[in-house]
């Protein structure tokens, strides 16, 4: 497949098109940022962990019935993606208090759910992703209704699979993010990544973080986390 021209470049990801209109190469880099891209910075590897991860998580989720964009891995940094155009909502799923959501209500961290949480933010970065509801996203004409319920739906399957998967690793997913687009003919796919840049992951015994929360909090030993949960998730232990 060949790469093309670059028609976007993000955050942590590249997007270059392809000689097939209907896919897109999405390129992993190392750049990280946090609080709305005032903190920068570079993880060393993170774009191979952040690709590779994604990928597995992906095809997981393809096997459980959750429809995603993933379509072949090319190398650690560069995978084939079916070309969707993006939701503009970020979807928030949380098992446990932590992050914004503990800032936000004045609870510590570390308090589980009785049941998963969801939440959802409009994706624009000059309003600086501001909370919504469902109804405002309607207002806005963000999504339709059934396509919000067909997210949701999605997100809560998401939780469901990856939740159970992890434990088996001996790590707890906290909460995460994610992306969901719409492809040429109108279907709800995941897309854009499942990785320690969207997830929060806790180690099942010490509570120790293995996620873009060290980056964050100025925690120290960024690499090694990163390094510690694709360790696990590719050696399934």
């Amino acid at each position: 497949m060949e790469k093309r021209e670059q028609l976007y470049e993000g955050k942590a990801k590249k997007v270059f098109a392809t000689d097939d209109p209907a896919l897109v190469i999405v390129s992993y880099k190392d750049d990280a940022t946090a609080f709305d891209g005032l903190k920068k910075g570079t993880i060393a590897g993170k774009g191979v962990v952040n690709n590779r991860m994604s990928n597995m998580m992906m095809q997981l989720l393809e096997r459980e019935g959750v429809p995603t964009h993933f379509v072949k891995e090319l190398s650690d940094r560069d995978t084939v993606v079916k070309r969707v155009r993006i939701v503009p909502l970020e979807v928030i799923i949380r098992n446990v208090s932590a992050g914004s959501f503990a800032k936000r209500y004045g609870v510590e961290e570390g308090i589980p759910f009785d049941e998963p949480t969801i939440e959802f933010s409009y994706k624009n970065d000059d309003l600086h992703d501001p909370l919504i509801n469902s109804y405002h996203a309607l207002a806005l004409k963000l999504a339709t209704k059934e396509e919000i319920e067909t997210i949701k739906k999605y997100a809560f399957k998401v939780n469901e699979v990856l939740k159970a998967y992890f434990l088996t690793l001996g790590v707890k997913l906290i909460d995460f993010k994610l992306e969901f687009g719409k492809t040429a003919d109108g279907k709800i796919v995941l897309a854009d990544e499942i990785s320690p840049d969207t997830c929060r992951f806790w180690d099942a015994k010490t509570n120790e973080k293995l996620d873009k929360d060290r980056f964050r909090r100025d925690l120290g030993g960024v690499e090694d986390a990163y390094r510690e949960i694709f360790k696990r998730v590719t050696e399934g232990k």
